[in-house]
């Protein structure tokens, strides 16, 4: 019974890691989702209009952001339902003014997080263990019985863990401290937007009458 656990957490740590290896340059969130055999399928509590919107809304703030900076910067673009998270490094603190107000000018954008660093770029060896540190964090949603993972978009950079989605605050708070528990993650910020009990249970989906 033991080695069959440990079997399964070891899958769906490998998977975990697998999905974010992408990410490598660009810090992408985590989507999370659900095992299903040998493939994940991914959910989602936003509408499918609302999801590609935000993509339509990373990849304008991105190109904003770099006429406004340039290139010398490392700047990642998150957003989920309307909310931008922008993380990762900028020369100098008019250039994270800069690029903020960039983000802000995109349209339908309702609120963003500005938590670049005024630093020199992080390393590719920075951004590696970024991307393990997700794929664990990953992991340690899964295998909560308490929460439903895939309501959850991971955002790591330099050790610090950003949780984006559309939860209740009992999901918010569960989240961020199964996230902390994890070795490695020096700080977990909640860039969550909090619905009710109720508006949860009418974004759930309605089991089919008989």
């Amino acid at each position: 019974m033991f080695q069959t656990i440990t079997k399964q957490r070891t899958l769906r740590w490998v998977a975990a890691a697998v999905l974010t290896m992408g990410s490598l340059s660009a810090c992408a969130p985590l989507v999370l989702g659900t095992a299903v055999g040998s493939a994940f399928v991914a959910t989602d509590r936003r509408t499918s209009g609302m999801q590609l919107e935000d993509q339509t809304i990373e990849i304008k703030a991105s190109n904003r952001i770099k006429d406004a900076i340039g290139s010398l910067g490392h700047v990642n673009v998150n957003a989920y339902n309307r909310w931008i998270l922008l993380t990762g490094e900028v020369p100098t603190e008019a250039d994270k003014t800069a690029a903020e107000q960039a983000a802000r000018a995109v349209e339908n954008v309702s609120n963003v997080y500005n938590e670049l660093t005024v630093s020199l770029n992080s390393s590719l060896g920075s951004r590696s263990s970024d991307v393990l540190l997700a794929g664990k964090i990953k992991a340690t949603l899964v295998d909560a019985r308490d929460i439903i993972s895939n309501a959850f978009s991971v955002v790591v950079e330099r050790g610090d863990v950003f949780i984006m989605g559309l939860v209740t605050e009992r999901e918010a708070n569960r989240a961020a401290e199964l996230a902390a528990s994890v070795k490695g993650v020096n700080r977990v910020v909640k860039v969550m937007q909090i619905i009710s009990e109720d508006e949860l249970a009418r974004k759930l989906p309605r089991p089919p009458q008989q």
